[in-house]
C-alpha cells in the first residue's frame, strides 16, 4: 500500500487537469487526454506489433525446414515469449474498449469475421506449440507443423486486412453502425495490405532465427531472409503506388503538417538499412532497423488517419474521431494515471524475459 501511494500525486495530477476553455477537453502539457489515449492506444498496437510480429514470421517460415530438429530449434526460437508477446494484444484489447468504445464497438462489428478467424487462429496456434512434442508418431507432429505454419500465416494477414480496412474507411451510419455488406472486409486494398503485413512479419521472423539458430539452420533461414527481403520491398512499393492513386485521403495529414513526411522518409531509409546490415552479419542490428521499420509504419499510418480513426467512406461525414467515440475526460484522466505505473512495468518484465532467453537455442529435454 506504501509503495501505491507513492503514484498518488500522479493520480491527482491527471484527473484534476482542467479544460483549456475552448472546446471543454482536459489537457495535460498542451496535450488533451483525447489525443495522449490516442497515442497510449498506439503504442501499445505498435509493441505488439513488434513482437508478435516477429513469431509469426518465424511460424510462416516453419513448413520449409524439413529436418525434425531444426523444426524443433524454430519452434524453441519462439517458444519462451510467444505467449508473453502475446499479453501486448490483450492490453491493446483493453485499452481500446476503455478509451474508445464506440471505435471498439464499431471495428468489431464491422470486422466480425475477420476477427473470429483471427481469434480461432491464435487458439489452434498455441495448441499446436505446446500439442505438436505430446507423442511422438510423424502424422501427429506433421499435423500440428501444418497448422502453426498456416495459423501463423493467416494471423499476419488477417491483422493487415483489419488495417486495410482501417485505412480504406467503411460506410457507417448516424449511430456510427457499419452499413455495408458482410463480406466487405474482402477488397483489394485489404488484400494488399494483408500481404505487406506478411512479408515484413517474415522478414522480421527470419531476422530473429537467425539469431537463434547456428550451422546448417543459419544458413537456410539466412537464405530465407534474403528472399523475405525481397519480397517485402516488391510489396510495399505495389502498396505505396496504389494508396497514392487510389486512396488519397490518407495522405490529407502529411499535406497539413508537411513537416510529418519525415517520418515516411525515415522509414524508407531503416528498411533499405536492413539488407545492407544483413550482408555484413549484423543481425542485431538488422532486427532492431526491423522493429524500427514497424513502429515507423504504423506512426505513418497514425498521421494518416489523426484525429480520425474510422472513416466513414459513404460520405455522410460520419467518421468516428478520437473526440466522438471516446469516454469522458475523469476516465480518461484515471487510465492515463494506471498507463503510466503499467505501462514501464510491462515493458521491464518484456525486456527481463528477452535477457533471460537470449542466445542460440540448445534442445533438452525440457524442450518442445
Amino acid at each position: 500500500m506504501k509503495h501505491l501511494l507513492r503514484f498518488l500525486p500522479l493520480a491527482i495530477l491527471f484527473t484534476s487537469c482542467g479544460s483549456n476553455g475552448t472546446n471543454g477537453y482536459s489537457t495535460f502539457l498542451g496535450i488533451d487526454f483525447q489525443t495522449m489515449w490516442f497515442l497510449v492506444v498506439g503504442a501499445v498496437f505498435t509493441g505488439y506489433a513488434i513482437l508478435d510480429g516477429f513469431d509469426f514470421g518465424a511460424g510462416a517460415w516453419h513448413l520449409f525446414f524439413r529436418k525434425e530438429e531444426s523444426r524443433r530449434i524454430a519452434l524453441n526460437a519462439v517458444g519462451p515469449v510467444w505467449d508473453g508477446n502475446e499479453v501486448w494484444l490483450v492490453i491493446g484489447g483493453g485499452t481500446l474498449f476503455a478509451g474508445f468504445p464506440v471505435v471498439y464497438g464499431t471495428l468489431f462489428s464491422a470486422m466480425y469475421i475477420p476477427f473470429m478467424l483471427f481469434l480461432f487462429s491464435l487458439i489452434f496456434r498455441a495448441v499446436s506449440i505446446e500439442f505438436r512434442s505430446k507423442e511422438p508418431m510423424q502424422w501427429w507432429r506433421n499435423l500440428w507443423d501444418t497448422t502453426y505454419s498456416i495459423s501463423s500465416i493467416l494471423l499476419s494477414i488477417l491483422l493487415g486486412v483489419v488495417l486495410g480496412n482501417v485505412l480504406q474507411g467503411m460506410p457507417l451510419d448516424d449511430n456510427f453502425e457499419h452499413t455495408g455488406s458482410w463480406l466487405a472486409f474482402l477488397n483489394p486494398y485489404a488484400f494488399l495490405v494483408g500481404l505487406t503485413s506478411l512479408s515484413l512479419f517474415m522478414m522480421h521472423g527470419a531476422i530473429y532465427l537467425t539469431m537463434k539458430t547456428e550451422g546448417r539452420l543459419f544458413a537456410k533461414v539466412n537464405r530465407l531472409l534474403q528472399r523475405s527481403i525481397i519480397a517485402f520491398v516488391l510489396i510495399f512499393v505495389i502498396l505505396t503506388f496504389y494508396t497514392l492513386l487510389f486512396i488519397p485521403h490518407l495522405s490529407d495529414g502529411f499535406k497539413e503538417r508537411p513537416w510529418l513526411f519525415v517520418v515516411p522518409v525515415l522509414a524508407v531509409l531503416s528498411i533499405a538499412n536492413i539488407p545492407r546490415l544483413v550482408t555484413k552479419g549484423r543481425y542485431l542490428p538488422a532486427f532492431i532497423f526491423s522493429a524500427i521499420t514497424v513502429g515507423l509504419l504504423l506512426i505513418t499510418v497514425a498521421i494518416e488517419l489523426y484525429p480520425t480513426i474510422i472513416i466513414d467512406s459513404s460520405g455522410a461525414g460520419n467518421s468516428i474521431t478520437v473526440y466522438n467515440g471516446v469516454a469522458s475526460n475523469k476516465s480518461l484522466g484515471i487510465m492515463l494515471t494506471f498507463a503510466a505505473i503499467g505501462g514501464p512495468l510491462a515493458v521491464s518484465y518484456t525486456a527481463f524475459v528477452y535477457k533471460t532467453f537470449w542466445g542460440k537455442v540448445k534442445l533438452d529435454e525440457h524442450s518442445y
